[in-house]
């Protein structure tokens, strides 16, 4: 089971449901849900007895644990649980599922038009700001950061990566103020939000010249931070990190007209370790296309790099590629 994802997790629960069950179930999800799961039973094709009760019995005692927390709080849950599964289960248990609880919050940003979400909170102060964003999609908030006054998305920023855990109290009375459908909270001590692997995904999708801009401002800041998440992210550059395999699956993905472009702005490392992963005739074929491309805008540059990037990181998202960063026994999930 270990092998499994959660996805495909969750398609063998439903699957265990039977169809009925299971159609009453899809009337709760949203479109993008139900592709995901759809597409996740279409490609399950067998699996052993001892595993689909092994899937369930976790999403039994995961049901149990939101309950108790949900009821009583997390102090409750914990000695409920304990007594049930030990204490090294419901740590692993409460784990889980406090963090799934975060989701239930602002879940009106998360369906909102980023325009909108950016009328919203432009005003508010940094700190509110950061609470909000650590609560949206990733693409929501790097847009909205980008587009944030310079000094102001720094700040962001910074008090994102910072960001370890905020009472509901807090979170609450913010929610209420910014839509006031979503008054209810669940009843937890602390809520995970934000943290360095949050922003370092929001980095992944802003563009270029803002994440130089940012990363310029926030090593003046807080260098070891910056690092941080710098170190948690894949930009262009990274491109040199990458094993031979790695490199030719994605050259294999790109668009040939985005690879001529963001090579006209490499720098020679990366152009090499492009070149040298291609074969004759395709080397061949881009130089000649180089050659002929003239008066490139960096930002047409730089927007091509990024979809390379985008590529990579989707490449790395399915399996079929790993990035190292920050050592050999270090992965990015």
């Amino acid at each position: 089971m270990a092998s499994l994802t959660d996805p495909q997790k969750a398609a063998t629960i439903v699957i265990s449901l039977g169809s009925e069950t299971a159609a009453l179930v899809y009337k709760y999800l949203s479109e993008e849900e139900i592709e995901k799961l759809t597409y996740e039973i279409a490609k399950i094709q067998k699996l052993g007895s001892d595993d689909v009760e092994e899937i369930l019995n976790d999403f039994y005692s995961l049901c149990l644990t939101q309950k108790v927390v949900t009821e009583g709080g997390v102090q409750y849950a914990r000695n409920v649980l304990e007594k049930a599964f030990g204490a090294q289960v419901a740590n692993s248990l409460l784990e889980r599922v406090t963090k799934s609880l975060k989701t239930k919050a602002f879940e009106f940003i998360r369906k909102a038009d980023y325009k909108n979400l950016m009328t919203t909170i432009q005003n508010e102060n940094a700190q509110t700001i950061a609470l909000v964003l650590s609560y949206a999609r990733s693409d929501q908030a790097s847009t909205i950061i980008s587009e944030l006054p310079k000094d102001v998305r720094i700040d962001v920023v910074e008090r994102i990566a910072k960001m370890d855990r905020t009472s509901p109290e807090i979170i609450s009375q913010v929610e209420k103020v910014l839509e006031r459908k979503f008054s209810a909270m669940v009843s937890t001590e602390f809520m995970e939000v934000g943290g360095v692997n949050y922003i370092a995904d929001v980095m992944n999708h802003i563009d270029r010249s803002s994440e130089k801009y940012i990363f310029d401002e926030l090593y003046k800041r807080d260098a070891k931070l910056a690092d941080e998440i710098r170190k948690k992210m894949f930009i262009f550059e990274d491109i040199t990190t990458l094993d031979s395999m790695a490199i030719q699956a994605f050259l294999r993905e790109v668009d040939s007209k985005d690879l001529v472009v963001a090579l006209k702005g490499s720098n020679q490392e990366v152009s090499e370790v492009i070149f040298q992963n291609m074969s004759q005739r395709m080397g061949e074929t881009i130089r000649s296309d180089m050659e002929y491309l003239h008066n490139v805008r960096l930002r047409d540059v730089e927007e091509a790099q990024q979809r390379i990037v985008a590529v990579i990181r989707k490449l790395e998202e399915d399996g079929e590629i790993i990035i190292s960063k920050g050592g050999k026994d270090e992965f990015i999930d």
